[in-house]
């Protein structure tokens, strides 16, 4: 028998209930439906060609099956969202590849406001006139701060390659050695540099730089003194860097501002804590640095963005260069960073800014949800082995990566999974959950586990 004649035809699969049932989830239209349908009868033809299906097994009805089959994973994998919400287990709060800071409520609301109405982007209700987009979050971030302006761009590294470009380009920017770092997604100093056409003059060694080793370069081709923080790396042993302070000394000194790249960028004092060693933007403010830029989406605890802050002559010159339109952000970004930064001038970032809250919750908090995991887990006869230990969550995202946080983590190992397997199968689920592996056993940290989330950890782990 010629096996091909098993292979129904497209009439009989349309008029077939599971087409009616995959027609009626409304997922794809039906011109979609049906070029996929005949995609995948091309490929089970392919199949029963090179024999990689059981022809003794085989009916009609059974390929029909395996049709419908294929072509609802097809449907499933082609819509399904590929930005998608993730359980984040790991205990790295500003963990980049899950997304960096996760946004308060507040915040969640105010996007939601601006992206289902029109809106005050760029409208001045009271005069009737056109706005300025900068208007919106500068006057929060001008009291957080004490700084006389402020601007915002799409991200800090934007930021960089702005200040560099309106004020530095074709000029000289001086800088320590020690202090070209790259960050993630190599982005580096140095290239950065040269793309905005500045000069980069580089003084001093990988471990020290003297305030003499700046003096001695600068020129009248001098635009800036740069200063990049190091809240990436860090280096110890025998080091030297100048401060702030004595480079702001210096500029006036020799009439040629200074810029700091602080990184990640933080209002509130987590040095109070015991956390890192994080300067506050407030602090380098007061310091009379000219100009200042930090991340939105890091240790602030807002959406991804790139703040300017500094004296109102360099700022307006940022403003009104051509790039600040390039690299403008739009209203949900503004709408989520005005909500951030009205729970700072409440007084309530402790508490409601997610980022802050999870840092600095206690060990015994985390503690608490571990005991609650492990009760459901073991109560439940799931083959999972599992112990809590002390242990360390990490800030991320690039941030004061010598700070350890106190933590209690959750040891897990299965009798029959491996920890690859196990690490796989919390990957599969419709949430997926994010977990360290380590010396084969999955390891999780409640720290960055809300609440509302341990119902769906618990239930993975049972179906597992």
């Amino acid at each position: 028998m010629n096996i091909l004649r098993l292979l129904p035809a497209v009439h009989q699969l349309k008029s077939h209930t599971r087409f009616s049932e995959l027609k009626a989830k409304g997922n794809v239209s039906e011109e979609a439906l049906m070029e996929w349908l005949n995609e995948q009868i091309d490929v089970v033809r392919n199949q029963l060609i090179n024999d990689e299906l059981n022809h003794e097994a085989l009916s009609r009805e059974k390929l029909m099956e395996h049709i419908f089959n294929q072509l609802d994973n097809k449907i499933h994998t082609t819509t399904a969202n590929n930005l998608q919400e993730v359980v984040n287990a790991t205990g790295v709060v500003l963990h980049t590849n899950l997304g960096r800071a996760r946004l308060n409520k507040q915040a969640l609301e105010h996007i939601n406001n601006a992206a289902a109405n029109y809106s005050t982007l760029e409208y001045h209700v009271a005069t009737g006139k056109r706005g300025s987009r900068h208007a919106i979050v500068e006057e929060y971030i001008k009291h957080l701060t004490g700084a006389e302006a402020a601007m915002v761009v799409n991200n800090n590294a934007a930021a960089v390659y702005l200040v560099l470009k309106a004020i530095a380009s074709g000029k000289e920017v001086i800088v320590s050695r020690g202090e070209l770092v790259e960050i993630g997604g190599s982005f580096r100093i140095s290239e950065i540099m040269e793309e905005s056409q500045a000069v980069l003059v580089d003084v001093g060694t990988t471990n020290k730089t003297h305030a003499k080793d700046y003096e001695t370069a600068i020129t009248d081709r001098t635009a800036l003194l740069m200063k990049v923080h190091k809240s990436n790396f860090k280096v110890v042993g025998f080091t030297q860097e100048v401060d702030t302070y004595e480079l702001v000394d210096m500029s006036r000194q020799y009439a040629t501002p200074i810029y700091e790249d602080l990184g990640s960028g933080t209002l509130f004092d987590f040095q109070k804590e015991g956390i890192g060693m994080e300067p506050t933007i407030q602090e380098k403010i007061k310091s009379g640095i000219d100009i200042l830029s930090f991340s939105g989406d890091k240790l602030l605890g807002g959406p991804q963005a790139g703040v300017i802050v500094g004296k109102k002559y360099y700022v307006d010159k940022l403003k009104e260069h051509q790039l600040a339109r390039v690299l403008r952000v739009d209203k949900f970004t503004l709408a989520g960073l005005e909500a951030t930064l009205k729970t700072y001038m409440k007084g309530q970032e402790r508490n409601d800014i997610p980022t802050i809250r999870d840092i600095v919750a206690s060990s015994e908090s985390v503690l608490r949800k571990a005991r609650q995991f492990m009760e459901k887990i073991e109560a439940g006869k799931t083959g999972f082995s599992c112990d809590i230990k002390p242990g360390y969550s990490k800030v991320g995202g690039g941030t004061m990566p010598d700070a350890e946080i106190d933590t209690y983590l959750v040891r897990l190992t299965h009798d029959r999974f491996s920890s690859a397997e196990l690490a796989e199968k919390l990957r599969q689920f419709n949430v997926p959950i994010i977990a360290r592996v380590k010396n084969e056993a999955v390891i999780l940290d409640f720290r960055t586990v809300h609440d509302d989330e341990m119902d769906i950890i618990i239930e993975a782990f049972l179906q597992i």
